[in-house]
């Protein structure tokens, strides 16, 4: 039999050493693809000028700018920074969606949906337990 190799990513760690960097939720979020309840993360209310990076690996994913209020209770958003925001297929819970995960350590962050704002038309549903927010200035 043989097992489906797992994607390499710039930063990687093993599951012991993401459990030492990461709280619980973060863990269950990033690692675990898991999601955080809606409405349960200040991030979604988070209006300041900035930027938000993943809570895994640092690496900036999204510019304040480029947030809206979509009324999901999760941190939305409707273009990621260049490069920074990959996709897969997702076909758990009988629902074939887009998750979108860090391309720099391949943590799950959300979903992709397309009833977003123009220009791109894109909401990047993400769970605030998987951002750090960076304040500009």
């Amino acid at each position: 039999m043989t097992l489906p190799v797992e994607p390499s990513f710039p930063v990687s760690h093993t599951e012991a050493e993401w459990r030492e960097i990461l709280s619980p939720e973060q863990y269950e979020v990033l690692r675990g693809h898991g999601t955080e309840r809606p409405g349960s993360c200040a991030l979604n209310q988070e209006k300041r000028a900035g930027r938000f990076s993943c809570a895994g690996c640092g690496q900036d994913l999204f510019v304040a700018v480029t947030k809206f209020e979509s009324g999901t209770g999760w941190p939305s958003f409707n273009d990621p920074v260049p490069g920074a925001v990959a996709t897969s297929v997702d076909r758990k819970y009988g629902m074939i969606r887009i998750e979108a995960h860090c391309s720099r350590c391949g943590g799950h962050l959300g979903h992709v949906f397309e009833d977003g704002p123009a220009p791109t038309g894109l909401r990047y549903c993400i769970n605030g337990v998987a951002l750090n927010f960076t304040p500009e200035g």
